[in-house]
């Protein structure tokens, strides 16, 4: 399962390894919101919820429509997000930002045009700060919801996770990024109150793939509940955007008993975390036995 997430045959990538490396602590450390949130296993359903939310801006649509290979690679199009995510949270500052300009490259040649909610012909390009707010707003709000949801506690709560996490909408160009929950629930009704989002028939073929991406057969199983877990998470409202339904069957308590089941296979603690622990141990900044403390 890990491999297939990480792009890697020994689940354990490269660019992982190099977390060890590196001369300061990072943009947040021990202790932090991002590292409890972005270390546990509400990640697999953290990112099911991202993807579907993304798919109702119809800037951000008309760029994954445009530009995505997320049909022909889909697990390659997903390594390249983890990595990103994994970096900016585990890694050090020069790490993390060398991570965010990989995107940011990326970006720069995403540009075209889409028919916004009310029918007009819009230019689009993946650098525009409504659309880096946009994905910002709802990666941030996926995670923290899945956190709430099927997570232990948030060291600061969500506030803290929030505002630390606004540094790493920084490190890719968000302008204004939320740094409170309040705030990050403000932005986001804001998107829908404006009239800027909507659903087409691009958001149901998007979502219809999300739905079966075209995992290896025996991780299907559990991906489907993982999927059911997503959609029972996303407020009622866009749910109804996205044209789902939430299961009949008790999809957050399966959806528990999955993160649970993949958590002893993938075993305890995040590598990530563990390898930023050996940073810090190297750099003086951590006692030796605390480097396998991941939670």
């Amino acid at each position: 399962m890990l491999s297939a997430f990480t792009g890697d045959s020994t689940g354990r990538p490269d660019w992982v390894a190099r977390i060890e490396q590196g001369d300061d602590e990072g943009w947040f450390g021990v202790g932090s919101a991002s590292w409890a949130v972005h270390g546990g296993m509400p990640t697999l359903v953290a990112g099911i919820r991202a993807l579907l939310m993304q798919t109702l801006h119809p800037g951000a649509m008309a760029g994954v429509h445009d530009w995505s290979r997320y049909k022909e690679d889909p697990l390659g199009r997903l390594s390249g997000t983890i990595q990103w995510l994994i970096s900016v949270t585990f890694s050090d500052r020069a790490m993390a930002e060398l991570e965010s300009t990989r995107v940011g490259r990326f970006h720069d040649r995403v540009r075209g045009t889409y028919l916004d909610a009310n029918g007009i012909e819009r230019e689009y390009a993946a650098g525009d700060p409504e659309l880096l707010s946009w994905v910002h707003v709802v990666f941030t709000d996926a995670f923290l919801g899945s956190h709430l949801v099927w997570g232990g506690p948030i060291p600061g709560g969500p506030d803290r996770y929030v505002r630390e996490w606004a540094k790493a909408g920084e490190l890719v160009g968000v302008v204004d990024p939320p740094r409170s929950e309040k705030e990050l629930r403000d932005q986001l009704e804001a998107f829908t109150t404006a009239g800027i989002v909507k659903s087409d028939e691009r958001v149901a073929e998007a979502v219809s793939f999300i739905r079966s991406p075209g995992l290896p057969r025996g991780m299907m199983p559990f991906y489907r509940v993982l999927f059911a877990g997503a959609v029972a998470s996303i407020p009622v409202r866009y749910r109804r955007m996205l044209g789902l339904r939430r299961a009949w069957w008790p999809a957050i308590t399966l959806t528990r008993g999955v993160l649970v089941l993949s958590g002893r296979i993938l075993g305890r603690g995040s590598t990530s975390e563990q390898a930023a622990r050996k940073r810090l141990a190297r750099l003086g900044l951590l006692d030796q036995q605390d480097v396998a403390g991941a939670h």
